[in-house]
Order: C-alpha cells, then structure tokens, then sequence
C-alpha cells in the first residue's frame, strides 16, 4: 500500500523560507512522477510543481516559479519543495502526490486527476 507522508509545515512571516518533505513508501518510486498542490481556505486544489523520479525532470506553477524547488532523494525516497521568499498568499495546505500513468512530465501534469496517491497535507501559513 502506498503512503505519503508530508513534513515541515508551519508558520513563517513573509519572506521567509520553508522546506516541505514528503516520504514515500509501499512501491517502487523510480519511473513515475510526483508533485505538489496546494489548497487555500475558499479555493479549489491548485497545481504548484512536479518532478520526474527518473530524470529529475520539474516543472512549476507561473506563481512559484523562480521561488520554490522541487527535489528528490532517491535513496531516501522523499521528494522536497523548498519554499523561499514565502507570500501571505502562499498560505495553504500542502499536499503530496504520486503519478504512475507517466514516466517524465507531460502536458497534463498540473492535473490533479493524474495523481493517484495523495498525502494528509501539512498546513503552511505565511504571515504579513
């Protein structure tokens, strides 16, 4: 059985910084991609970025990019999102996902329809 396991939430003023990690276990992690959402109070579950287990291929959010990181350990089998310059307006709850349909990023990666494994979430609050 797949789990995923996020870390590293909590509270931060704005322009700080925060890395998330999310352990993965119950399969194989090497030809599959994983990702990063994020959902704020009143909003839909929004894409924010995705990282190819082989290759470590990554693709952003427009809001993120240039701010965040997405990484992985394969010998840990954890992916990170390193989260810098944070915003009030990147308070959400932040979740893990695993994609076994592709191997490498495509064009429906920001989906959350592609992922079939998701995590509990770990609350991020960015204060101004």
């Amino acid at each position: 059985q797949v789990q995923l396991v996020e870390s590293g939430g909590g509270l931060v003023q704005a322009g700080g910084s925060l890395r998330l990690s999310c352990a993965a276990s119950g399969r194989t992690f090497s030809r599959n991609v994983m990702g990063w959402f994020r959902q704020a109070p009143g909003k839909e579950r929004e894409f924010v970025a995705a990282i190819s287990w082989y290759g470590g291929r990554t693709y952003y959010a427009d809001s993120v990019k240039g701010r965040f990181t997405i990484s992985r350990d394969i010998a840990k089998n954890t992916v990170y999102l390193q989260m810098d310059s944070l915003k009030p307006e990147d308070t959400a709850v932040y979740y893990c996902a695993a994609d076994w349909n592709h191997t490498t990023i495509v064009a429906t990666t920001t989906l959350q329809e592609e992922y079939e494994y998701w995590g509990q979430g770990t609350q991020v609050t960015v204060s101004s």
